[in-house]
């Protein structure tokens, strides 16, 4: 018999998903998405978008929820975790794709608070929610962690210091989950977006020489780039053919990085 090479687990046909920072930016372009091919959607965050909310729910009754919560408070996920497990037995795929900028400020200008909230949105966010999903992931022969990193997550200039130091953070804990977790059927792998037009980098588009002028000249492609490119690589790597995957960071970049 041949064994170089072994069938795996497929994934259902509807997934369940969470989605972290699910009401703005590439987190609510992951929503869409999911719920567009049919699958079960809880969009988290901090803030509700009662517009988005009530356009999903009358769109996708049976499919979409919401659930208001601090994911940066374990308490708070815990909570969440509770009451989900009250509907839904297991997780096929987490993303966590909350975050938040920090103006691109180096070290002597990060003060103690700034550094903690970066560090806590960015970074202990995606450990809440994926310690406390583990159990729920892990009841599947196969599921999904797809967590959002960034270019500051492969090389300096990305962000500022604490932005920078988180977004590394998170390549690296994505990796230790492949390491740790693919034999058990969790697929882990992060993506790098660069230049993407969302609500958090509204602010380079202001003024008389934005910084988004600065940012597509510097990109090969000579462009910024719509969520829904990120999303569509997020349904991707929920999918059976991104199997045998494990720990990558994929950019999103139009170029960025071979400069």
């Amino acid at each position: 018999m041949d064994t170089s090479y072994t069938d795996y687990p497929k994934l259902p046909a509807q997934l369940k998903v969470i989605v972290t920072g699910g009401m703005s930016g590439i987190g609510s372009s992951q929503v869409q998405h999911f719920l567009e091919k049919g699958h079960r959607v809880l969009a988290v965050d901090l803030k509700e978008d009662a517009e988005l909310v009530n356009k999903w729910t009358t769109s996708y009754p049976e499919n979409f929820s919401f659930r208001k919560a601090d994911c940066s408070d374990l308490m708070a996920v815990t909570i969440l975790f509770q009451e989900l497990k009250t509907s839904w037995n297991a997780i096929d795929v987490l993303c966590n794709t909350a975050g938040v900028l920090d103006d691109y400020k180096p070290l002597d200008q990060t003060d103690p608070t700034t550094w903690q909230t970066i560090i806590s949105s960015n970074l202990q966010v995606a450990y809440n929610m994926t310690y406390t999903a583990l159990p729920m992931l892990l009841a599947n022969p196969t599921s999904r962690l797809i967590n959002m990193a960034s270019i500051a997550g492969l090389t300096a200039g990305g962000g500022g210091i604490a932005y920078t130091t988180a977004k590394h953070a998170i390549v690296g804990f994505t990796k230790q989950m492949a390491y740790d977790y693919a034999g058990q059927g969790l697929v882990a792998n992060a993506i790098a977006p660069g230049a993407i037009m969302t609500p958090m980098n509204q602010a380079d588009f202001v003024g008389d020489s934005p910084m988004a002028d600065q940012v597509m000249a510097q990109t090969p492609a000579k462009r910024w780039a719509s969520p829904d490119e990120v999303a569509a690589l997020t349904l991707f790597l929920a999918s059976d053919q991104a199997a045998y995957m494990q720990g990558n960071t994929i950019p999103v970049d139009g170029g960025w990085l071979i400069r």
